[in-house]
């Protein structure tokens, strides 16, 4: 039974108890019996519904909870794409430095060759200049 069903059946046992008893006469066992079970089930009944508010704000209080944590993870969610972004953009910008310094060491050393290319064709036609001015 709940709700206003076990109220209705308390009252009504509670009434009847008093009806059979009759008013100020000897009460039996079973009366005072009943009473005490009346009375305990009215007990009973507050701390049942002490502990429904209890539970009612502690759900309140954990759902407060939950949406706050989601908040947090949402806010670290963000956080962490753009951490992971500024890293991917770093290495971007490391790798372009590394490529521009090793582009402009290879032209340097194209150049480099060139002129080593025509210091050796200069000499090697000094000699065969020699040789035809000796003949």
């Amino acid at each position: 039974m709940e709700g206003p069903t076990r109220k209705t059946f308390v009252i009504v046992v509670s009434v009847a108890v008093m009806l059979i008893g009759g008013c100020g006469g000897q009460e039996s066992p079973n009366v005072k019996k009943g009473r005490a079970l009346a009375a305990e089930n009215i007990e009973l009944r507050k701390q049942l519904e002490q502990r429904s508010a209890e539970i009612e704000k502690l759900t309140q209080r954990h759902g407060e909870e939950i949406k706050k944590q989601q908040s947090l993870l949402e806010k670290c969610e963000q956080e962490k794409l753009t951490w992971k972004t500024k890293a991917q953009q770093n290495i971007r910008d490391q790798v372009k430095g590394v490529l521009d310094t090793v582009v402009e060491e290879n032209a340097r050393l194209r150049e480099e060759n060139q002129a080593f290319k025509a210091q050796i064709e200069a000499l090697q036609a000094q000699p065969k200049q020699s040789e035809s001015t000796e003949k």
